[in-house]
């Protein structure tokens, strides 16, 4: 009897299938091929994450850093709100001022003024050691009360005078382009143009207002720049 249960515990294990190594199981629903290539995007985005923030954090350290150098350097100071008979309206984020002012008992006077436009080399200036002043383009418009006519007299700012370079006369809001313009002011009769001048001088608007918009502009450039880094820092800070 204990050899014939011997034979059969042979014959049966004899006869099983071999053994096979453990399967992982995976959901019915779910391709394990696809669990793997998730992770592995999964890996991928939190590098490109981590890459991006240290990229934004770069970024805003170097605009911190620049906008400390130019606070500390030459901080802007507080733009005037006037300029003798003219209240000055400073325009932030934009590249004019405007100045208004009332002469008399019917000229309604404006002056858009831009900040620097363009710089010439002067007379000092060599291709070693370049020296140059900076340009300032400024418009007068000279109304009469409530009249639909404007002298509209186009001028320029240099460090310590201005210079007109042409007038004309503006009918209502809108000029046809191909309206007579008149001559150039270099054109006109040189004691023409000293009455011009004289006639500007009277209103308040001569070599002192060339002077005061070079300062000006000179301090609005720093603080449109240190408003221009704040934005861009907090364009770049966005999630």
């Amino acid at each position: 009897m204990a050899r014939f249960v011997r034979c059969l515990r042979r014959t049966v294990f004899s006869n099983s299938p071999p053994s096979i190594a453990p399967k992982i199981a995976f959901p019915s629903n779910q391709n394990p091929n696809f669990i793997i290539r998730r992770r592995c995007l999964s890996s991928g985005s939190y590098v490109s994450e981590m890459q991006k923030s240290a990229f934004q954090g770069n970024i805003c350290r170097l605009i911190r850093n620049e906008i400390e150098y130019e606070l500390d350097r030459s901080p802007p100071l507080q733009a005037p709100s006037s300029f003798g008979p003219f209240t000055v309206d400073e325009r932030p984020g934009e590249q004019w001022i405007s100045l208004k002012r009332k002469f008399g008992d019917k000229d309604d006077i404006k002056i858009e003024a831009t900040m620097f436009d363009k710089s010439v080399p002067t007379s000092k200036s060599t291709s070693t050691e370049p020296e140059c002043v900076l340009h300032i383009t400024f418009v007068v418009n000279i109304s009469k009360g409530g009249a639909g006519e404007t002298l509209e007299i186009m001028c320029s700012a240099w460090p310590d005078t201005i210079e007109i370079s042409k007038l004309c006369i503006r009918k209502g809001t809108q000029s046809s382009p191909s309206s007579y313009g008149g001559p150039e002011f270099e054109e006109l009769d040189d004691e023409l143009q000293d009455a011009l001048y004289q006639f500007l001088e009277e209103r308040g608007i001569s070599d002192e207002l060339g002077v005061f918009l070079h300062r000006f502009m000179k301090n609005k450039n720093k603080y449109e720049y240190v408003r221009w880094m704040e934005s861009v820092k907090s364009y770049v800070e966005q999630k």
